[in-house]
């Protein structure tokens, strides 16, 4: 299942980061749309697991919001 979310990210670098700190079956973050693509695995909890990436996230940019 694939879910998009409006997220607040400052430069083209810390999107990049953000996928790769995801660790989501898939994730993707553009830059210029501010929008973040995430693939859950079956049977995931898409509120558990964007907590986690919301996470991982605010790691690489303290200031990063994801709107659920």
């Amino acid at each position: 299942m694939k879910k998009t979310y409006k997220i607040e990210v400052d430069c083209a670098n810390c999107a990049n980061k953000m996928e790769e700190a995801a660790r989501v079956q898939a994730a993707t973050v553009n830059f210029m749309t501010q929008k973040l693509i995430v693939e859950f695995a079956e049977g995931q909890e898409p509120k558990a697991v964007m907590e986690q990436v919301l996470a991982a996230c605010k790691k690489v940019e303290p200031d990063c919001e994801i709107f659920l």
